[in-house]
């Protein structure tokens, strides 16, 4: 099973936009030419992340994460942390959130 997230094109070269997603917001962006989706929720109290200097760092207490791998670099959040990634597939110019796969 598949959903339709973006289409590829309007991925940015730098950054990331955020979307809809089940009635919650992801980040979609591209780390080392790949289309990746995170959750946009901070895993210290769920905070809104932004997109910032190569980056995720929450706005309401810093805590910053990696865009390439997820995990947290620094801030409130426990250590070890990784943000929520959802698994995408790029079919045609399309990226879609797969499951059940």
């Amino acid at each position: 099973m598949k959903h339709e997230l973006m289409k590829v094109a309007d991925i940015p070269m730098e950054g990331s936009k955020v979307i809809s997603f089940f009635g919650r917001e992801v980040h979609v962006y591209l780390a080392q030419g790949s289309p990746r989706a995170v959750v946009n929720a901070c895993l210290h109290i769920g905070g809104p992340l932004e997109c910032r200097e190569g980056k995720f760092v929450c706005q309401w207490h810093q805590a910053s994460f990696n865009m390439t791998t997820g995990e947290r670099m620094a801030g409130p959040a426990p250590r070890g942390s990784k943000l929520m990634s959802l698994p995408t597939r790029v079919e045609g110019d399309t990226l879609f959130y797969v499951w059940s796969e």
